[in-house]
């Protein structure tokens, strides 16, 4: 079972410390399951860790981490090779689609050179829930702000435009993101910018942005648009997820 319509899970969490693995699934990851309406068996979840080079430590333990959560999980890498005969079609075949943080300049070159923007595409077209953290999370929208390049903080603005919104992560816990993010959207390199604080995602049905949900209290979600010559910057109250 897929979703009726296209739906995006953009968020800057996801995980927890396990009890016996490194790490585990957290709400917005089960919440991501949710939406795609899978029922009667275990949700199919790929897992993508290509933004960070596809270590096979993190492989291992997304491996771990959906067999604790009662997920059918795979891990779909690049390197060194794809993995998969057909990343394509095994992106068609889930319910959910999870990528990882990392470098989100170096993720969409790689998809480029695997021609995978149109299987996104279809994906989200089909109804596959498609979700992430951080360079998993811009990778949906226009652009946002990385730390791809270097320690200081620039714009990237080649994303796969299935939103057509600019996106700043890790809101409340790098003090440099917000900033960056007025300003970007003060010159027009970002246009409508939707932003997230550690632990909260947004969920977009097609291209609208019908709710913040959050797995951590006290956190918000922002919308930041360019008014004349002001920037403006509306909070958003995220609805508290429960625990897994």
């Amino acid at each position: 079972m897929t979703t009726d319509q296209p739906t995006i899970l953009a968020t800057s969490g996801g995980y927890r410390p396990g009890h016996r693995t490194w790490f585990e699934f957290d709400a917005l990851v089960h919440h991501a399951v949710e939406l795609s309406g899978a029922r009667g068996r275990r949700p199919r979840v790929t897992v993508l860790g290509t933004a960070a080079g596809d270590p096979e430590a993190f492989s291992f333990r997304a491996l771990e981490a959906g067999r604790v959560a009662g997920f059918d999980t795979s891990v779909l890498s690049l390197f060194p090779m794809p993995n998969l005969a057909d990343p394509a079609g095994h992106l068609l075949a889930q319910d959910v689609v999870w990528v990882n943080g990392g470098s989100v300049a170096n993720l969409l070159a790689v998809w480029d050179v695997h021609g995978l923007r149109p299987a996104f595409r279809a994906a989200w077209e089909a109804g596959v829930v498609l979700a992430g953290v951080s360079a998993g999370s811009i990778c949906w929208y226009l652009g946002g702000t990385t730390d791809s390049y270097g320690p200081e903080l620039r714009a990237v603005t080649n994303g796969l435009a299935l939103l057509p919104y600019g996106n700043g992560v890790h809101y409340d816990s790098e003090e440099r993101r917000r900033p960056l993010v007025h300003r970007l959207v003060a010159d027009g390199t970002l246009p409508e910018t939707h932003c997230t604080d550690d632990g909260v995602g947004l969920v977009y049905r097609g291209t609208d942005l019908v709710e913040a949900v959050t797995e951590q209290d006290g956190k918000g979600a922002y919308v930041v648009t360019r008014d004349g010559d002001e920037v403006r910057e509306e909070r958003l109250e995220p609805r508290r997820l429960a625990a897994p």
